[in-house]
């Protein structure tokens, strides 16, 4: 590398720098996540509903042929 290219370089580091700027500070992995307790399950929604698991199959299956 010459002179010449060195400053050519520096000169087109600087505009580049003026035009835009420098990069944002890294955030950390922590500071992106948040944790919070899973809500407690509700047990009238466990229950088995004979009568309802008919609708369940029948949209089932459908959901399969489109």
């Amino acid at each position: 590398m010459t002179m010449q290219d060195s400053t050519a370089q520096d000169s087109g580091s600087a505009m580049r720098r003026a035009r835009f700027g420098a990069l944002p500070e890294r955030i950390a992995y922590e500071d992106m996540v948040e944790t919070k307790e899973a809500s407690p399950r509700d047990p009238a929604q466990d229950t088995c509903n004979p009568e309802g698991a008919g609708n369940l199959l029948s949209c089932l299956a459908w959901d399969l042929v489109l």
